[in-house]
């Protein structure tokens, strides 16, 4: 056992590979809703990471709004970028923690498969339209894409994707059910979105457990993408100042490391010697904890960490209060940052006009959308139209409110950037 721990001990160090006895293993897999033969050259797991790559959900993020519309600049994150810095990072703590990294990479780049245009501006005006049919949820539009909206395969809607990754992408932010079956807090004035039951009901996704630390990786993952990333966008946009940051301790005390280390440094790189340091301490702040919290469990296989009554994969008590600082900094100095809120107000429009103009009149969306509408009930139409400006793109959204409309709104802002350079010189 001893020698065993050496050597698993070297491998991190040197960032090999191994897997550890709770990692969720692809040969155990419980497998897929429809059973399809094995692949001689990939596991499960890699299989479902490449259908999640050629997905046209996935393609689709390449203009979806993160903060900035996509055409603000070149350089600010995309929902596409994001989600390949929330990749990178979940492969990292996968690593180093002996899970199966091609899951934490197929969780990692589907977790925001089911966001809309305009980020969440769409998703919180499409909320509002779908009040009286059930709402509308980002995670389970994911689940919608994943299991019954990408039709590219003979056999199946969907990707057909297996029950961990499934429920890795249901579950990733923690239980749904409380162990005697009612909705967790998360969820109890709204109640858990009807497709999550749906799906539910055929194929049980053990709603009142945790998901596998897989998942609870990517989930981290995420964190530590967008506070590092929507940090650097908003300093290189102007909306704050490196000055500002003073206000959180956590980055105060990184600035002050650079300015030791490397006086008189020029903002562009400090903004980036920044956010490299975030992402550093933050990931191995989840390795150190999630290391001690192994030990503590002292899991023998993936169930014990689905039974835990805390999630495993997770930060420390300093480096929570550290993001939860950095997320209030960024909510009041960014997402509600007048600019940005402008182009909410203008993308709210162009939502709602949107659902509007297609609950009215369904033949004004393509035909394999409106296809089976006639006669339908207020509820189906409500949600197919959803789906359907669900996968809009900023710029498709834009487009079709111009084919509808007489005046569109105006999304262009400019961000003044204060002078930084985006790109190399």
């Amino acid at each position: 056992m001893q020698a065993d721990e050496t050597g698993r001990g070297e491998a991190r160090r040197r960032g090999e590979r191994w897997r550890a006895a709770y990692a969720t293993d692809p040969a155990a897999t419980r497998g897929r809703l429809i059973p399809e033969a094995i692949s001689p050259t990939r596991s499960d797991f890699q299989r479902d990471r490449d259908r999640i790559i050629h997905s046209s959900a996935f393609r689709r993020l390449k203009h979806k709004t993160q903060v900035f519309v996509h055409h603000e600049g070149d350089h600010y994150r995309t929902r596409l970028t994001h989600t390949l810095e929330v990749s990178q990072i979940a492969r990292a703590l996968a690593r180093a923690l002996g899970l199966d990294e091609d899951l934490a990479e197929a969780l990692a780049l589907s977790h925001d498969l089911g966001h809309t245009c305009f980020g969440h501006t769409g998703e919180d005006t499409l909320d509002a339209c779908m009040a009286a049919h059930g709402g509308f949820d980002h995670n389970a539009q994911a689940l919608r894409l994943v299991t019954r909206l990408e039709r590219r395969y003979a056999g199946f809607d969907g990707l057909n994707l297996a029950w961990e990754t499934l429920e890795g992408l249901v579950k990733h932010n923690g239980p749904l059910l409380e162990s005697e079956g009612r909705p967790t807090p998360r969820w109890t004035a709204r109640g858990i979105p009807a497709a999550i039951l749906e799906y539910n009901a055929l194929n049980d996704l053990e709603l009142a457990r945790f998901a596998g630390p897989e998942a609870q990786a990517a989930a981290l993952a995420d964190d530590i993408a967008y506070d590092s990333h929507d940090l650097d966008d908003g300093l290189r946009a102007g909306l704050f100042d490196l000055s500002d940051l003073a206000e959180v301790p956590f980055l105060r005390g990184l600035l002050d490391e650079i300015d030791r280390l490397y006086p008189n440094l020029e903002a562009s790189r400090k903004i980036h010697e920044l956010a490299r340091r975030v992402i550093t301490r933050f990931v191995e702040d989840v390795i150190a904890e999630s290391t001690r919290r192994i030990a503590a469990l002292d899991p023998r296989s993936v169930a014990d960490i689905r039974a835990a009554r805390a999630p495993v994969i997770a930060f420390s008590e300093a480096i929570a209060r550290a993001d939860a600082e950095i997320k209030a900094f960024l909510f009041a100095r960014m997402y509600r940052h007048p600019g940005v809120l402008a182009v909410r107000e203008k993308a709210n429009l162009i939502v709602s006009d949107l659902f509007a103009r297609f609950t009215a009149e369904p033949g004004a969306m393509p035909d394999e959308w409106s296809e089976g509408l006639a006669g339908a009930g207020e509820g189906r139409i409500a949600r197919r139209v959803a789906d359907y400006i669900a996968g809009m793109t900023d710029t498709y959204a834009a487009l079709a409110h111009k084919r509808l409309f007489t005046t569109t709104p105006d999304l262009l802002w400019h961000p003044s950037s204060r002078g930084l350079p985006l790109a190399e010189p």
